[in-house]
């Protein structure tokens, strides 16, 4: 069997860092209060000429030269953004142009905070068709851009920056000691449209328009979206929360990924989260987790990864692989 393997990492954050003591200055809110809700202390914030495509780029390169590859080594490159550079072309064209790369494919991927999921099922089903050898995977943001910042709601909430992973085809057994993408497993249901979207678009308002969220509904689905798609993957695999060495969740708020991992089983020992220091950077929260946690030795070859996400749509989805 082919197995989508891992060869690289990398990640880039926008160089401003925004304390939640920096978010009282403008809006009416505490650190105790952002705190408690969502523990989240701080946030990254793009400034000018740090676009999603350059954060992209940035995470794009440093993974790059993890796998000690170049551009002329991929045979794809799939983006998962919802604050795309233009309407079109996709970010992942303007990616894969700054990279120097004028040969194979380039698209993007929008599935909000789920989209780095989406696009690792993508880039799995092109590696097992025999489509590509080689994909770059990238989840790239700059939703401070989208923010009503009179919103207290919401503004506190997000933040920016960019992951991404290379992928390689490898030859496995089929069992799930093999290295690599395991199992994917995605849903969607647009009954949610109106609990967590974006109020404008070029054939609607034909502005960008600001992201509006029903807070409490998202809390209240986003736990059992969660342990749907965990318990598909499980199942379609054979493993439980016992054979899992590192819970990567989506970092949108702490209180979720809490109570996701106890529903599980999983030892709080085991749970990635960078939420704290990164605040919600929706489709490139996965993979800046994924490279933290691996960068500094917490995830080694071998290890089984557990991976999630819930977003607007709604959209969730699950991913196990071996590191």
């Amino acid at each position: 069997m082919i197995r989508s393997v891992v060869r690289g990492f990398g990640a880039h954050l926008p160089e401003r860092i925004m304390k939640n003591s920096d978010m009282e200055g403008v809006v009416e809110t505490s650190d105790e209060w952002i705190v408690q809700r969502t523990g989240i202390r701080q946030r990254h914030i793009a400034g000018e000429g740090e676009t999603t495509a350059f954060l992209g780029e940035m995470a794009a390169r440093a993974a790059l030269e993890r796998a000690a590859m170049t551009p002329a080594d991929i045979d794809l490159i799939i983006c998962a953004t919802s604050t795309p550079d233009n309407t079109f072309p996709a970010t992942a064209v303007n990616i894969q142009n700054r990279l120097g790369m004028h040969h194979g494919a380039a698209f993007d991927v929008q599935a909000v905070c789920s989209g780095f999921i989406f696009a690792v099922t993508t880039a799995d089903s092109y590696i097992k068709s025999g489509l590509a050898r080689r994909v770059l995977v990238i989840g790239a943001e700059t939703f401070s851009r989208i923010l009503d910042w009179s919103d207290r709601t919401t503004c506190v909430l997000f933040g920016d920056g960019a992951g991404a992973i290379v992928l390689e085809a490898e030859n496995g057994e089929g069992t799930t000691a093999d290295r690599g993408v395991l199992t994917t497993h995605l849903r969607s249901d647009g009954a949610h449209r109106e609990k967590l979207y974006v109020d404008g678009g070029p054939s609607t308002t034909g502005t960008v328009g600001h992201l509006r969220m029903q807070g409490r509904e998202v809390f209240k689905h986003a736990v059992g979206m969660i342990i749907d798609v965990i318990e598909a993957a499980y199942a379609a695999t054979g493993v439980s929360s016992d054979d899992i060495d590192w819970f990567v969740p989506h970092q949108a708020n702490r209180r979720i990924i809490d109570a996701s991992a106890r529903k599980l089983g999983i030892d709080d020992s085991k749970v990635v989260v960078t939420v704290d220091h990164h605040g919600n950077t929706s489709a490139a929260s996965i993979p800046l987790a994924l490279c933290e946690a691996a960068a500094d030795g917490r995830i080694k070859k071998g290890d089984l990864v557990l991976l999630e996400a819930m977003g607007g749509g709604f959209t969730w989805g699950s991913v196990i692989l071996r590191w």
